[in-house]
């Protein structure tokens, strides 16, 4: 019996550990390229608008981070939103949530961030909001929330509106200054959508 429940603790960890260890690769390869070549970096990592003009920056820049403290808090977040997620779906399911999430968050902060003024992104901040937002949506309290609201008559825009506000609300309070808010809100709500409708589940 504790066999079983060790191998499958193990089979839940793996996705994390390996997109720990894509994090920091990348990441590495990243500072190395900055220390010789800051353009090449930027050219081989940063998602950075005309997007379609480097399009694998849409996949790089979701490992690549700005230094070792950004690194540890997106990873402290990607283990703690992670494991549960992971062990919950499958491997490959965890894999494609992570960059399609992250992908997804980056490419919001750039073009939307982008009206304001041009701007550059790395980091799997996105990805880890939407492993949180899965998190938050996938659990009996959020099943148990739903059904009050339901049972209230609450109609189902002004639970949009009230998911909306809460997710500007937290994304504001995790946030820190100067981060990428836009594409941690995306990812937040991208996650809750997810959650809700029970996308990673088999």
């Amino acid at each position: 019996m504790s066999a079983v429940r060790s191998s499958t603790r193990s089979r839940s960890l793996r996705p994390v550990a390996e997109t720990l260890v894509a994090m920091a690769l990348v990441s590495a390869v990243f500072w190395v390229v900055g220390l010789v070549a800051r353009p090449l970096a930027a050219f081989l990592f940063v998602l950075s608008p005309p997007t379609l003009a480097h399009p694998w920056t849409i996949a790089t820049s979701v490992y690549a981070h700005a230094g070792v403290g950004h690194l540890l808090s997106n990873a402290v977040v990607v283990v703690v939103a992670g494991v549960p997620v992971a062990a919950a779906t499958t491997r490959l399911r965890f894999h494609a949530f992570v960059l399609g999430t992250g992908a997804l968050a980056g490419l919001a902060q750039v073009w939307i961030g982008g009206l304001v003024a041009p701007t550059g992104v790395v980091g799997i901040s996105g990805a880890a909001f939407a492993l949180v937002g899965y998190v938050a949506a996938a659990n009996p309290a959020a099943d148990a929330l739903g059904r009050v609201a339901a049972r209230l008559g609450v109609p189902p825009r002004v639970v949009v509106v009230a998911v909306g506000v809460a997710a500007l609300a937290v994304t504001l309070a995790f946030s820190p200054a100067g981060s990428a808010l836009v594409a941690h809100l995306v990812g937040l709500l991208l996650g809750v959508v997810a959650g809700r409708l029970r996308l990673l589940r088999v």
